[in-house]
């Protein structure tokens, strides 16, 4: 097989820091203390295995606020997804040590829905329900925002005559899908201010995936089922490139029956998939049988 290693693809700038940061904080802990990230650093079960191995454990909580229940004493490092300025308000009361891992992009959206929440905006929030970045953005102002996950939502929004609305979104999303969603907006509520914040990050992934798309049979993302930006990328592929897409978390996931008549197979990786994982699965890809083409 011909694999196409399609860039850029892995690592971005905000999962290398929160990373960085959070080895750091479970390297430099004091002999008995108590190192916890509430919920998944980044959308990686091989990231979090390995931040275990630095004294990093983890609490699982889909709600933050229930999960600080879990975590006694010692330390806590908020997630690059970003978190509720109540969440950490209330660590902060319970004694716990407050280490912030936020992506600077997710920062910078919050920044901005503080700003214009402040200046009299209502902000539609253009999100996916459950994920915790939507979760942190919208607690920054919990009264003046509304989240939006699919387009037909936005026929059903309803605010008092005279409003001022604003719209930002979840930085890892289809940027086609959420223009898509802005696009509707503007046309039932044409004095919106409109802040697109998809990180830069994401948008190029997407943008060379889909062209990569166009000269190979398919596509392999690399990346976790939990990783938003990695789900999107299968997405993006098979919406926009119309090519087949497969998700995979290491190389054993890999299936020769998918390549059945295929020649040139694209390798990408979402944003929170560490390089030796994607390797793999390249190197798999490469040494599988020229007869694997002709499988049916």
């Amino acid at each position: 097989m011909e694999v196409v290693r399609i860039t850029p693809r892995g690592y971005c700038h905000g999962v290398v820091e929160a990373i960085r940061i959070a080895k750091r904080v479970g390297s430099d802990r004091a002999e008995g203390e108590q190192v916890t990230m509430l919920g998944y650093l980044v959308h990686n079960e091989h990231v979090t295995r390995e931040l275990e191995e630095h004294g990093v454990a983890l609490v699982d909580a889909p709600d933050r606020m229930k999960g600080l229940d879990q975590i006694k004493s010692g330390t806590v490092v908020f997630t690059a997804h970003g978190i509720s300025p109540l969440v950490v308000a209330e660590a902060e009361r319970r004694g716990l040590n407050v280490v912030d891992a936020t992506c600077s992009d997710v920062t910078r959206t919050h920044d901005l829905v503080r700003r214009l929440t402040g200046e009299g905006y209502h902000v539609v929030y253009i999100g996916k329900r459950g994920h915790p970045e939507p979760a942190g953005a919208l607690g920054v102002a919990p009264d003046a925002t509304t989240l939006v996950e699919r387009i037909e939502e936005v026929d059903d929004l309803d605010f008092p005559a005279g409003t001022r609305l604003a719209v930002t979104c979840q930085t890892t999303l289809s940027m086609w899908d959420t223009k898509t969603i802005i696009d509707r907006l503007v046309e039932r509520f044409p004095d919106i201010a409109v802040h697109n914040e998809i990180c830069l990050a994401t948008q190029q992934r997407q943008e060379a995936a889909v062209l990569a798309a166009t000269d190979v049979d398919c596509v392999v993302v690399v990346g976790s089922r939990l990783s938003s930006n990695s789900l999107r990328l299968v997405q993006v592929v098979e919406e926009r490139a119309g090519k087949p897409a497969f998700l995979v978390d290491t190389a054993a996931d890999v299936r020769p029956e998918w390549f059945a008549g295929m020649r040139r197979i694209g390798v990408t990786a979402g944003a929170s998939t560490p390089t030796q994982l994607t390797r793999a699965v390249i190197t798999t890809i490469e040494a599988l049988p020229e007869t694997s083409a002709a499988v049916v």
